[in-house]
């Protein structure tokens, strides 16, 4: 276990069974499979479905694909995903060298329309925007998709920059970021099993958690506590800082972080300083979408 988190005492994983809840959807294998789940459904476009899947195959790191390599990322057959390829080349959202394929920026107005207009994107940018008016650091809201946070929104300062890609629309892996580990401990004990079986813990750093038991410990401390410190584990250098946002019935609904330069800032000033700011803003935040 890293220095980020340290386990909790014994039956901590008992007393802490209940502690979180979440409106994320349950983990599932493989897109195929879920599209699969909906067979009989006389209104469900399988068509549809795995033209989403296809759009989704596409990663930061895997900007350009096969049709083999899709095929294996989604599970459904090579012919169904060349005919979806082909669809979103004649509507201009993807392009291809002949081999390789790749997304064009025009797939990014199916999001836009979400991340402009939802209330919780909206009503968190004030809140972000003080955030990084006192703290002077970039300031984010994530959801979980999957295995991976999506970003929101975000409040960025123009001295501070990494090497990561943190603007809105962006994924990480869930469990090397502090938002993500706000999200996956909200996860109910059944789907945190699940996601811990199948995910892919790549060491992104020497730092990374990548032992599935560590992580869970880790976890089970962020149900205790209620915020998060990763250090270092996404990329050498960055340290951040996570609090959950709640909905009405009290189950976590996002997650505020709060991005630094480990070099810059300290763990006991992220815990001293910033931790206050963030669940004042968090509680507020929380307050106004359900007032």
């Amino acid at each position: 276990m890293s220095q980020d988190q340290r386990p909790g005492g014994p039956g901590l994983n008992d007393q802490l069974r209940n502690s979180f809840t979440s409106l994320a959807p349950p983990i599932v294998a493989s897109p195929a499979k879920r599209i699969q789940a909906f067979t009989g459904d006389p209104d469900f476009m399988t068509s549809l479905a795995r033209g989403l899947a296809v759009v989704q195959a596409f990663q930061e790191r895997k900007r350009h694909l096969t049709i083999a390599q899709i095929s294996h990322r989604t599970e459904i057959p090579r012919a169904a995903v060349r005919r979806c390829l082909h669809t979103l080349i004649k509507l201009g959202y993807a392009t291809t060298d002949g081999r390789t394929y790749s997304l064009l920026p025009k797939v990014l107005t199916l999001g836009h329309a979400y991340l402009s207009s939802t209330p919780l994107a909206v009503s968190a940018q004030p809140y972000l925007d003080r955030m990084s008016e006192q703290l002077h650091e970039a300031c984010n809201m994530a959801t979980l998709e999957g295995d991976d946070i999506l970003y929101i929104a975000r409040s960025a300062t123009t001295q501070r920059l990494i090497s990561v890609d943190l603007s809105v629309g962006g994924r990480l892996p869930a469990y090397c970021t502090s938002m993500g580990r706000i999200l996956l401990a909200a996860l109910d004990d059944a789907t945190l099993e699940e996601y811990l079986d199948h995910a892919d813990l790549q060491p992104k750093t020497s730092r990374t958690i990548i032992e599935a038991g560590a992580l869970l410990e880790c976890l089970q401390l962020v149900r205790q506590q209620g915020w998060c410190i990763v250090d270092q584990e996404l990329e050498q250098g960055l340290r951040s800082i996570a609090v959950p946002v709640y909905d009405a019935s009290g189950q976590v609904l996002a997650a505020l972080n709060v991005s630094t330069h480990a070099g810059r800032v300290s763990r006991s000033e992220l815990e001293q300083r910033f931790l206050p700011i963030m669940l004042t803003a968090s509680r507020d935040l929380s307050a106004q979408l359900f007032a």
